[in-house]
């Protein structure tokens, strides 16, 4: 019953997350946005989690994870009401800040947390059920965003979306017993270096594939909108189809202990990579929403099969007393890519449609899959 408390406590601040990424593209196109404008306000949920990230993973392993997820909370609710309160471009530009730091604050929290609950045996199966979370909260998310869109208008649903922080502000205020945290390290971090950490050959090669296989992850909740507003679909359809990869994540994910068990962990990370290229090179090609769909639940077989076992190699691979680091520095890089590259591809859309952007992507993922390939030993 703890980790499915876990699992909800996360679960309710990423269904905003995702929700506000996908209302926040529509209703600036809505708002006579261009695509670039549109690139530049996905761009912003990282901007500050790759400044901050790794002051936020220390934050957290010197105080504990309890008070930072409070404020993290409160905050993601308060960047998901702006715009219902002003509806304009503008506050677009400071509710997606608001929103992408504070989720960055709780997603290393509770990185922290699952980590750091039960015996190491466990582990793995812990990254499972909090990877299972996310797959649902992303299935889940997209669909409330989208009938709330259709339903209620742009602005009310984010008054809607900001329900579920709130709900796990409540449910984390209640609780009276302290979260699971990592054993303090007893010698001082002080003069430590960020840099160590890339320093450790396990580390650097799960950072470089993480940070390859989240590209892969965040763009689409970006680039699908925008190639489904492009071919005139509803805000409900869109977020079925976003759906779909959720579901696929999450049929993925209840089999990963089995795989696990049987293939080597860099096989199962080079496959997904390429699963996850293949579809983006097709993604474009493709108009018929059912066809849409099916891609869709490939390329989220493809993502969603490798996370746990990331998570589950950076944790064990971070020095006693860094792991919140070790995951605040990966949380920087991701977020360093996630703001260059909606800028980057939000420009090549503007220029030349959203097919381009697609196969950078899969070009990208493949290479990684190959990179990933020469690990397995």
């Amino acid at each position: 019953m703890e980790l499915v408390y876990f699992v909800l406590l996360n679960g309710l601040g990423h269904l905003a997350f995702v929700g506000s990424r996908m209302t926040t593209t529509l209703f600036a196109l809505e708002l006579g946005a261009s695509r670039f404008t549109v690139g530049l306000l996905m761009s912003l949920f990282a901007l500050l989690p790759m400044l901050l990230s790794v002051s936020a993973g220390r934050l957290i392993d010197r105080v504990g994870p309890r008070r930072p997820l409070l404020f993290a909370l409160s905050a993601l609710a308060c960047g998901t009401l702006l715009p219902f309160l002003f509806p304009s471009v503008a506050v677009l530009y400071f509710s997606t800040t608001l929103v992408g730091t504070s989720f960055m604050v709780a997603h290393i929290a509770m990185n922290s947390v699952f980590g750091a609950h039960g015996s190491p045996e466990q582990r793995a199966v812990n990254f499972s059920w909090l990877a299972l979370g996310f797959s649902v909260s992303n299935s889940i998310g997209p669909l409330i965003a989208g009938f709330a869109i259709d339903g209620l208008g742009h602005a009310r649903a984010f008054l809607i979306l900001a329900l579920f922080p709130v709900a796990a502000f409540v449910l984390l205020l209640l609780r009276k017993r302290p979260l699971p945290r990592p054993v303090r390290h007893s010698a001082p971090l002080g003069n430590s270096s960020v840099f160590d950490l890339l320093r450790i050959a396990p580390l650097r090669r799960t950072f470089i594939v993480s940070a390859t296989l989240a590209m892969g992850w965040d763009l689409y909740t970006f680039l699908l909108p925008l190639y489904g507003a492009s071919l005139g679909l509803a805000a409900t359809t869109i977020g079925m189809i976003l759906s779909t990869f959720a579901l696929a994540t999450f049929t993925v994910r209840l089999t990963m202990p089995i795989l696990i068990k049987r293939l080597r962990q860099w096989v199962v990370i080079a496959s997904a990579m390429a699963v996850a290229g293949s579809a983006y090179l097709l993604l474009p090609l493709v108009e018929a929403v059912p066809l849409l769909m099916v891609l869709s639940f490939v390329l989220g077989m493809g993502l969603g099969s490798a996370q746990p076992i990331i998570m589950s190699q950076l944790y064990e691979a971070s020095p006693p007393g860094r792991q919140g680091e070790a995951v605040g520095l990966r949380t920087s890089l991701l977020n360093g890519s996630h703001t260059l590259i909606p800028l980057t591809s939000g420009a090549i859309s503007a220029a030349f449609g959203v097919a381009p952007a697609f196969w950078l992507l899969a070009a990208l993922l493949l290479g990684g899959g190959w990179y990933a390939k020469q690990q397995v030993k």
